[in-house]
């Protein structure tokens, strides 16, 4: 229970936007956490992806986006993740 707390505590500040991967280019990596378009998370159907930062101020390639859904909390992604949109139900094949 301690470390959940202590988790959540730590992403307080951590907001995150979701978006079309069309708009990947669009993004200045120096502005967010992720690292480059090679290190983001995709939906399952690889149609969408998010970026997140630490901090109340939408980074500026994050607010010219123009397919963004958010901002989001660490409790709201989470929730969302957790969805068939981005978990695979069946992650590997029949008969694997």
């Amino acid at each position: 229970m301690e470390e959940t707390t202590l988790e959540l505590q730590e992403y307080d500040n951590r907001e995150f936007m979701i978006f079309s991967v069309t708009e990947l280019d669009q993004i200045d990596f120096t502005q967010v956490l992720e690292t480059s378009i090679d290190t983001v998370r995709k939906s399952v159907d690889g149609l969408k992806t998010f970026v997140k930062w630490d901090g109340p101020v939408i980074p500026s390639s994050v607010e010219a986006l123009t397919t963004k859904e958010g901002p989001y909390t660490y409790e709201e992604i989470l929730q969302i993740l957790s969805t068939p949109e981005w978990t695979d139900p069946n992650p590997f094949p029949l008969g694997v």
